[in-house]
């Protein structure tokens, strides 16, 4: 084979290397992108509210992130949402977490505001829309006792909170 072959073959080689090597970056940037999905309004989503519940991220491109329990760190949008264990319709149930199975209860906002809560009829005060937003960010019951571990302290702006609970209220 020639010299002038081979510096082509070499030339080509590199290029489709080169190209391959770029959208793979631009594909992981765009993964660790995911919370900015939406931001231009085009959302499949009807509301920002039922964005943040389904996908923990916000149209606006605001930073919605979640606290988890000790020792697991801060979670950003897309990988954990309201949805991941409180279900599409809001009403809970049974997941597996951490290899254990854990009851979530329902999030509708009729279900919470009533003064039975809860698939046992315990009764608590209910919640308030205050405390409906401090069990959000804070992780805290009415009472001020701290909700089960699974309950992630979510920090969002102040409008995303309030889309959020907006959407809440649309849960049937």
């Amino acid at each position: 084979m020639s010299e002038r072959r081979i510096s082509w073959g070499l030339v080509i080689g590199a290029g489709v290397i080169a190209g391959l090597l770029l959208v793979a970056c631009v594909g992981v940037f765009l993964w660790l992108a995911g919370p900015l999905r939406g931001v231009g309004g085009d959302s499949r989503f009807e509301s920002n509210g039922a964005q943040i519940y389904f996908t923990g991220t916000s149209r606006r491109g605001t930073l919605v992130t979640a606290e988890m329990g000790p020792g697991m760190g801060k979670m950003r949008g897309s990988r954990l949402s309201c949805a991941s264990c409180h279900g599409p319709d809001g009403r809970g149930g049974e997941i597996q977490m951490m290899m254990r199975v854990i009851e979530v209860p329902d999030i509708r906002y009729e279900t919470l505001t009533s003064e039975e809560h809860g698939d046992h009829g315990e009764e608590h005060e209910a919640y308030t829309e205050a405390s409906i937003r401090r069990a959000i960010t804070e992780g805290v019951e009415p009472s001020g006792e701290s909700l089960a571990w699974p309950m992630p302290r979510w920090s969002m702006s102040d409008e995303d909170l309030d889309d959020l609970m907006n959407f809440l209220r649309t849960l049937d």
